[in-house]
Formats: C-alpha cells, sequence, structure tokens
C-alpha cells in the first residue's frame, strides 16, 4: 500500500498554484480518471494514490508551463508527497519535459490518459449534451483524426501511451471515456465549490 498525503492537503497544494478553473477542473478530471482505473486494473487498495497523483500531476504548469515537471518535485515535496509520489507525477512528462519513464502500470495510465482527457473533454463541448455521457468511440476517433480540433492534444502521446499500456488506441479511448463518465458530475460540482 503506497502513502500518500489525504486529498485536503493535496486540495490545498494544487489551489496554491492554480487559480484558472480549466486547470482545476483538468486536475479534478484526471483525479477521477486514476480512481476509475485504479478500481477497473485491480488496484482498488491504492486507489488514494492513484487518484491524488492524478489530482496533482500539473500542480507546477499553470505558473511554470516553461519548467513544467522540473518545478512539481520541490512542489510536491514541500506538501508532504514522497519519492514514488514525486516520480509518477514526473513520469507523465517523459520525452516532453521529463526524463523519468513509466514504468509502473499507474504511471503509463496517467501517461496515455492525461493527454486524451483533454481530447475527450474538448469533444464533449461540442456536443449538444456538452457531456461525455453519451459520447462513443466512433465520433472521438473522428476528432482523434482531425488534427486541427483541439491541437493542443498531442495525438502522439495518446498512441504511444495506449502502445506502452499494450491497448490499442479504441480500447484506450472507451475505457477514459467510461472513467469520464464515472466522474463528470462530482467534477462540475467540487469545481463550482472551488471557484465559488
Amino acid at each position: 500500500m503506497r502513502e500518500c498525503i489525504d486529498r485536503q492537503t493535496a486540495l490545498e497544494a494544487l489551489q496554491t498554484y492554480n487559480k484558472e478553473p480549466f486547470h482545476l477542473q483538468h486536475s479534478l478530471t484526471v483525479e477521477g480518471v486514476m480512481r476509475w482505473y485504479a478500481g477497473e486494473l485491480g488496484y482498488g487498495d491504492e486507489a488514494d494514490f492513484w487518484a491524488t497523483v492524478g489530482l496533482l500531476h500539473d500542480i507546477d504548469f499553470e505558473r511554470w508551463p516553461e519548467q513544467h515537471c522540473q518545478v512539481a518535485p520541490r512542489l510536491l515535496a514541500e506538501a508532504g508527497c514522497g519519492e514514488d509520489f514525486i516520480r509518477a507525477v514526473c513520469s507523465h512528462g517523459y520525452g516532453i519535459c521529463s526524463d523519468v519513464e513509466p514504468i509502473h502500470l499507474m504511471e503509463k495510465v496517467l501517461f496515455a490518459a492525461d493527454e486524451l482527457t483533454g481530447l475527450i473533454g474538448a469533444a464533449a463541448l461540442m456536443r449538444p449534451s456538452r457531456s461525455v455521457q453519451d459520447m462513443e468511440v466512433k465520433s472521438l476517433k473522428k476528432k482523434f483524426k482531425d488534427k486541427k480540433f483541439a491541437a493542443g492534444c498531442s495525438r502522439e502521446v495518446i498512441a504511444t501511451g495506449a502502445e506502452r499500456l499494450g491497448w490499442t488506441l479504441e480500447e484506450l479511448m472507451e475505457r477514459t471515456i467510461l472513467a469520464m463518465r464515472s466522474c463528470e458530475d462530482s467534477v462540475q460540482r467540487q469545481l463550482e465549490t472551488l471557484t465559488a
């Protein structure tokens, strides 16, 4: 059982360096997605660890975008996070802003799902429902192939992430849509509270 700081401490650390609703929403979404994946993949006893890594994975991005994953270790250590937690956070930037390779299954999931949640979130906003609840893999694949759509979401990272997990792109998309469905409502409620 891997130790991590409690959620309130994690939220306070996140809000110290993140004020933009967009960044807060992304962090809450990745937290929920990681919690879902932990349960789905047989790591339910580590769900808090997976979720908290998801919550804090971009702790330094809003304030230090040019030094993403470089400033994070200091901020996380100050918040009371241990070495394996810091390693997991830094692994999601592998090949872009970090040389920490995702090795543990949780790190591979974070690497793959982080970018994909951005693409799914952008695609959801284009739907009449503005929700992932009725999103299908087929329509997401169309958005994935359209390089102009949500251009900031790296298709290469998403594809590499699926490969590292040994999953097809469709499998990664399907699971991540389900993961986002599981937390969409609670993310909205929390976001309203945090930005009130």
